[in-house]
């Protein structure tokens, strides 16, 4: 054929394979995305520090202000 068309090696099949791994790659990422975001939950602040979750601990009562206080210490060391 004239200038490589119809022989099914021309930029039209780079093209499409490209494409398709283009493709493919998205929707991948796109799902572990979705993962990643259903596991941590909608409330998930992301950069909380181990202190800010200690002092949430506390401030709704889970723990007593002895353990905070253990807790505080330990994690600062």
């Amino acid at each position: 054929m004239m200038w490589g068309y119809g022989d099914g090696y021309g930029w039209g099949w780079g093209m499409w394979m490209a494409h398709t791994f283009l493709w493919w790659i998205l929707l991948i990422l796109g799902i572990v995305v979705l993962v990643r975001w259903i596991i941590a939950g909608p409330g998930h602040a992301r950069g909380e520090t181990a202190l800010d979750v200690l002092k949430k601990r506390y401030a709704r009562g889970e723990i007593g202000k002895e353990e905070f206080e253990q807790k505080k210490r330990d994690i600062e060391s």
